[in-house]
């Protein structure tokens, strides 16, 4: 089971690459959500708070779910003007 996370703007930078692909087990696909592919993939505890996040180009919540094929993409908040 495969995930793509994206990282954008400043979060690239500070993570250091543009993107991740992660392979989990269908057990653990049962339970992951934003927060914990976060986790694992930064290797941070915590959340940021502002931190937006995209499920296959739709705005989500931390708790969302992930699922089998998803893009996760995190990205700091955007401002205009």
């Amino acid at each position: 089971m495969t995930i793509k996370v994206l990282y954008f703007a400043s979060l690239r930078e500070e993570i250091g690459r543009a993107n991740d692909q992660f392979q989990f087990s269908e057990e653990q696909l049962l339970s992951l959500d934003v927060v914990q592919l976060w986790q694992h993939a930064t290797g941070k505890t915590s959340f940021p708070e502002q931190l937006l996040v995209a499920i296959n180009q739709e705005y989500k919540d931390q708790k969302a779910l992930i699922n089998d094929g998803d893009e996760v993409a995190f990205f700091p908040p955007v401002t205009g003007g």
